[in-house]
């Protein structure tokens, strides 16, 4: 029942208002992955605001494996963007910490100094800048919390991933980026190896509630009840008056 083209159209006049209200002559800063997440985003921004007012960050980790498919996207997209490596920036933390940090910890470490880049490019070069988690994600906590989770606005974030899939290929991008297997690039294993089910099954479970495994069920759901708090405001006490 999901209408892509009516979706699509409303998404773009979305963000057409969303910088209307926050900044008319601002752009749109997003990090380019190579993912379909970060390149329908990004192709959303260009159909609302233009190419001339996204700019695109590839913030490699060292070595990244996939950059070609953020290469892709970017010339694909012919927009303006930067790379900038984030290795030293990880390393020079993990360095100056004085205790070894948990396996959790070093995972989120790249993602939280990616968005902290964004955040610099883009007030910088007169930014907003683009969250790019989805409904799916978002559903079970698949995301970091100050990392890919933060941005100035979401897009993205009331839509499953096949929801995002099909907008993509509305949006004329190539199939490469918009079946490209979802994978971190931070811990080497896919999405989907690392949640146990697939996003297909997630899919269809948000939308309609049903799921053939029983067990299945319950990690989605255990998962979506223990992650609610990152997609809740920062709870703040407030002194009787």
């Amino acid at each position: 029942m999901f209408n892509a083209e009516r979706v699509k159209k409303e998404c773009v006049a979305w963000i057409r208002d969303f910088f209307e209200k926050n900044g008319p002559d601002c752009n749109a800063v997003i990090g380019i992955s190579g993912g379909k997440d970060s390149s329908v985003a990004a192709a959303l921004c260009v159909e609302a605001l233009g190419k001339d007012r996204v700019i695109g960050v590839l913030m490699p980790c060292g070595e990244q494996a996939d950059i070609d498919m953020a290469y892709l996207l970017v010339r694909h997209l012919d927009i303006k963007h930067y790379v900038v490596n984030i290795k030293d920036a990880v390393e020079g933390l993990k360095k100056n910490i004085p205790f070894d940090l948990l396996e959790q910890s070093l995972t989120n470490l790249p993602a939280r100094i990616r968005m902290t880049t964004l955040y610099a490019v883009s007030q910088s070069n007169n930014g907003r800048v683009v969250n790019t988690c989805n409904l799916s994600e978002d559903w079970v906590g698949y995301s970091t919390r100050y990392g890919d989770a933060a941005g100035d606005f979401s897009p993205l974030s009331h839509l499953t991933v096949g929801d995002v899939k099909q907008i993509g290929r509305l949006l004329g991008l190539p199939d490469v980026l918009v079946d490209k297997t979802p994978i971190d690039g931070l811990c080497g294993k896919t999405d989907e190896e690392k949640l146990g089910f697939t996003y297909a099954e997630l899919d269809r479970y948000i939308r309609t509630g049903e799921i053939d495994d029983l067990e299945k069920k319950e990690k989605i759901d255990t998962m979506h009840r223990r992650n609610l708090f990152k997609l809740q405001l920062m709870p703040s006490f407030e002194p009787s008056m």
